[in-house]
This record gives structure tokens, C-alpha cells and sequence, in this order.
């Protein structure tokens, strides 16, 4: 947090910007010759209703299982998650402007988020005049531009100017700040470069609402002179409106977060579209005892044949024989009316994809399933199914409780219920539960946490959306920072968890976890094919 706290000494003395309150866009046109075409790309933030969370869910469900076996990487500065260990990852010389509504109907402490929001892509950048350098319009019923450009060359200079903006808090018109990025913001008079296949241009507009003029023609203007166009949505946003002014495809360009609260979860999806892939397998920048396999901008270890991966994610152990681990898996899901049905269909199609990846049977893995919402129901016990067939078909068959989120009374049903031996459960066996959210609990539950953790069971915490990650923390084992993941965008999800890690491996016979590994691979796979 020092970075936002330079010696006043020490900063530049810039000149307030002036405001430009031009009541149509053919005002503030530039004068012919002056448009700057060097290609700019344009991120537009606003809200998308359904899209953003049906896509979170897939992701999150299927690396939270991933992460019964691997680490999750822990939170770095203003909780935003850091490269893990081996990321290489240095951004491609970028010229980025923020376009940022401060209607209204933004109140200061929303504001406030969004701040962050654009402090914490800074942060992963690679700033410089002669790598990214960053500028910012304010808008709402005129257009201000807080800076330029040219005016900060390095990372701290940014964020202290960051710190300073105020909120305009008048109307909402996204045409004329747009308008003013294409003509002034990228033109060489503010410090855009020219364009070239080594610069990128880029533009993040983030809005909370309706648009009081056109946004059509001139997002199409800015498309056409190379301006790549991310839109991010938060709350009551117009999503018609998001789609005319992101770029294609719009599914890699539109973004929706239900509130500003959560805005800041997007940070490491931008940080990676600004991140230039290297192989450092290729390279030999890493640490791996054996087998190094490249992922973007980062890379994994594995083991040859007769060898398992160690805890330490990098050296192998020899292993002399062994037939499976065995493990009880308990799902506890969420099944409250905000998940809603499509949602459900989702995380019931994802159980089953884990499910095939496991080795079941009674000498194996064991799986139950929970859902809870007003109450608690026990679809199936553990043992009840001895095949991956049995548990698939009750999980299709399960059907949406669709009521409130009472998250302390599943907790307290799964240390009394389900881990039970009248349940299925066997004794000495390593019990390991899945809590998947997506909001608050409506009732307390740190009492049944404590006690999950306390009987040795390994608690998972998963959360999509409102999710509230205190209680996320709660519900998860220690360290917290590996066993619990948030998610409000399933393209961050290839981020998480790439330093890869064994939990659950018996300590006296490495070898023990030969099917755990199996079960490793095969997620992996299955998440490289849900992003393709």
C-alpha cells in the first residue's frame, strides 16, 4: 500500500485538466488531418446480468476440485492474487486509457472501488515511455481528461494521480467520452504512439447505466481505427449498450459484475490480456526436478513413469508399487433461488465431469452430495453408488431446491451427517468436503467451520458472485489462502493454481496418491477443454 503513498515532495505538479462540456460529439471533433489512427483499444466496463455468472460457475467448480490437489495461490497486495512462483509473464508495450463513469448514480464509495480497480491493473503492468504508458478520461455529463498519456512515466506517479480523482456526478454520456478518447486521448499530441503490430492501443470504459446519447457509430469508429474495445458493465448497465461498444468477439470483450464491490475481481483477467506468453520450459527458467510443461506465461511440473510429484510442486520421489488412495468426497451445494435454474443445470454437469475423473469405488474414492438452501437434503450418501455410472445419474436427476442460503445449518448437517459412518463414511479414511456459494449465508457459521476443521475434515471454500469472502475464509482449512477460491469471470480461472502442488498424498507412501495424480491430470484436461 506504499506505492499510494509517495513524498508529497516528490510528485509532479500537473495542471488540473480541463473539462470538456461539448452538448453533441461534432463539437468536439478534431480538425481534419488530426485524428489519430494508430489503432487504439477501447475497454468498456459494464454490467452483464446472466452471462458472467453462468460462465463463473463452470470455472470455478471445476478448479475448486482441481484445487483438492494442488495449491492455490495466496493474495498479494490489495488481495489481488500475485504470480505464482515461475510466471514470467512481461506485458506488451501497451497504450491504455481508462474511460471511467462518475455519473450520478455512482456514489463516492463505488467510485472509490473503481480507483482500485485501475490502480491494481496498473500495478501489473510494465510502465514506461518506452513499455505501457496509461491515461485516464472522467466522464459523466462532460468529458475530463484526469491525465494523459504522457504525463506519468512511471508506476508510482500513476497511482498517486489515480488516488486524486474525484467523481464528476452528473449525467452519463459515454458517446462524447469515447468521441474524446478516439480524437484526443490516442492522439500523438497526448503521447499515443504511432500504430504498429509492437504497440497495442487499448481502452477500458467502465459504465454503471444508460447512455443519454449515441454510442453505436462512434464505437464503430473506434473499432475501425484499431481501437480494441473491452466494456465492463456493473449493476443496472444497459447490455445492448455494451455489446455496440466492445469489440469482437464479444464474449472475450464484455464484462458484467452484479456490484462495484466485486469490480476489483476482474483486475488478473486484464493484467493477462496485457501479458505476452513466454515458454519457460523453452527457456529453462525453471525449477523442475524432471518434467517441465509450459502453460501461458507460467509452467507446471510433473514425473516420469514410476516417479510421483513431491509436495514442493518440482522434485519427484521413486515409488515401489501402490494401488489408489482412497478418499471420501462430500459436495455441500448451494441451491438458493440466486443461483437460478440454468446456473444449477451447470454445476450439476460439472459434478458429473469431476465424477468421471475419479477412481470410484469401495476400496477408492467415495462420493456423497449435499444441497442446501432454507433446509439441508442429503441426495446421496457416501458409498450409496460403488460406480462413476450410479453417481452421475443421481446427480441428474437432482432437482433445485430454489429457496435461501442457511450455509451454517449444511456445515453443522455435514460434520453430524455425512462424514458419519451410518453414512457411508470410513474410518481412517482422509475426509475432504466442498462448500460451493454463491452469496451470503443467512444464518452463522463459525461455530460448524471451526468444528469441520477441528474433527481433521479438509475444508474447501468455493464462491461465485456475491460470495462474501470473509466467510469463504472461514469455511476453509488452513492456510486459508490454499483452500478456499473466489471467482466473478470464468476466463480468470487459468490463472489459479498453476504452481502445482499434492494435499493429499499419504505421507508414508508417496506412491499411495497414484490414482490422486491420475484425477489431476484428467481436470486439467477437462479445464483446457472448457476454455477451448
Amino acid at each position: 500500500r506504499a506505492i499510494f503513498s509517495p513524498s508529497p515532495s516528490r510528485l509532479p505538479l500537473v495542471p488540473p485538466p480541463a473539462l470538456h462540456t461539448c452538448q453533441g460529439l461534432a463539437p468536439c471533433l478534431p480538425e481534419e488531418g488530426q485524428v489519430n489512427t494508430s489503432g487504439p483499444r477501447l475497454l468498456l466496463a459494464t454490467p452483464h446480468p446472466a452471462s458472467g455468472s453462468s460462465a463463473a460457475m463452470d470455472g470455478i467448480f471445476s478448479t475448486v476440485l482441481l484445487s483438492l490437489l494442488l495449491l492455490l495461490q495466496s493474495y498479494g497486495v490489495w488481495g489481488a492474487p500475485p504470480q505464482p512462483r515461475g510466471t514470467l509473464c512481461r506485458t506488451k508495450p501497451t497504450d491504455l486509457v481508462f474511460v471511467i463513469d462518475s455519473s450520478r448514480s455512482v456514489r463516492p464509495q463505488e467510485f472509490e472501488k473503481v480507483k482500485v480497480f485501475m490502480s491494481r491493473v496498473i500495478e501489473g503492468l510494465d510502465v514506461g515511455p518506452n513499455s505501457t504508458r496509461v491515461g485516464v478520461i472522467n466522464y459523466a455529463s462532460a468529458v475530463k481528461n484526469e491525465f494523459s498519456l504522457k504525463t506519468h512515466q512511471t508506476k508510482a506517479g500513476l497511482l498517486q494521480a489515480v488516488r486524486r480523482i474525484e467523481p464528476l456526478s452528473t449525467g452519463t454520456m459515454t458517446g462524447l467520452a469515447i468521441q474524446f478518447a478516439i480524437s484526443r486521448a490516442f492522439s500523438d499530441s497526448e503521447g499515443a504512439r504511432l500504430r504498429s503490430p509492437n504497440i497495442n492501443k487499448v481502452a477500458i470504459v467502465v459504465t454503471d447505466g444508460r447512455p443519454q446519447d449515441g454510442v453505436q457509430d462512434v464505437s464503430a469508429r473506434a473499432r475501425a481505427a484499431g481501437i480494441e474495445i473491452f466494456a465492463i458493465g456493473v449493476g443496472r448497465v444497459d447490455m445492448h449498450t455494451l455489446r455496440q461498444i466492445a469489440s469482437e468477439p464479444l464474449d472475450d470483450h464484455v464484462d458484467y459484475v452484479e456490484s462495484y464491490s466485486v469490480i476489483e475481481k476482474l483486475t488478473h483477467k486484464f493484467q493477462e490480456a496485457f501479458c505476452v506468453v513466454s515458454d519457460l520450459c523453452a527457456t529453462g527458467d525453471h525449477d523442475c526436478e524432471q518434467i517441465c510443461i509450459s502453460t501461458p506465461g507460467s509452467y507446471k511440473c510433473a514425473c516420469k513413469e514410476g516417479f510421483t510429484l513431491n509436495n514442493d510442486g518440482k522434485t519427484c520421489s521413486a515409488c515401489s508399487g501402490g494401488s489408489g488412495s482412497a478418499l471420501d468426497l462430500v459436495f455441500l451445494i448451494d441451491g438458493s433461488k440466486s443461483v437460478r435454474p440454468e446456473n444449477f443445470e451447470l454445476v450439476k454437469k460439472f459434478i458429473n465431469q469431476i465424477v468421471e475423473s475419479l477412481e470410484v469405488s469401495e476400496k477408492q474414492a467415495q462420493v456423497g452430495l449435499v444441497q442446501y438452501s432454507s433446509s439441508v437434503r442429503q441426495e446421496f450418501p457416501l458409498g450409496q453408488f460403488k460406480n462413476k455410472k450410479d453417481i452421475k445419474a443421481a446427480v441428474k436427476k437432482m432437482d433445485y431446491m430454489e429457496k435461501g442460503t442457511m450455509t451454517g445449518q449444511a456445515l453443522k448437517y455435514l460434520i453430524d451427517s455425512s462424514f458419519s459412518i451410518a453414512n457411508g463414511a470410513r474410518p481412517g479414511v482422509p475426509k475432504v468436503g466442498i462448500v460451493f456459494t454463491d452469496g451470503r449465508s443467512q444464518d452463522y457459521i463459525t461455530d460448524a467451520a471451526k468444528k469441520a476443521k477441528d474433527l481433521g475434515f479438509r475444508m474447501f471454500a468455493v464462491g461465485v458472485g456475491n460470495a462474501v469472502e470473509d466467510e469463504l475464509r472461514e469455511i476453509a482449512s488452513e492456510p486459508v489462502a490454499e483452500h478456499y477460491f473466489y471467482t466473478a469471470d470464468f476466463r480468470t480461472i487459468s490463472n489459479i493454481g498453476k504452481k502445482l502442488q499434492m494435499k493429499i498424498c499419504i505421507e508414508e507412501d508417496p506412491c499411495e496418491c497414484r490414482s490422486i495424480v491420475n484425477f489431476q491430470t484428467k481436470v486439467e484436461e477437462l479445464i483446457d477443454s472448457l476454455q477451448r
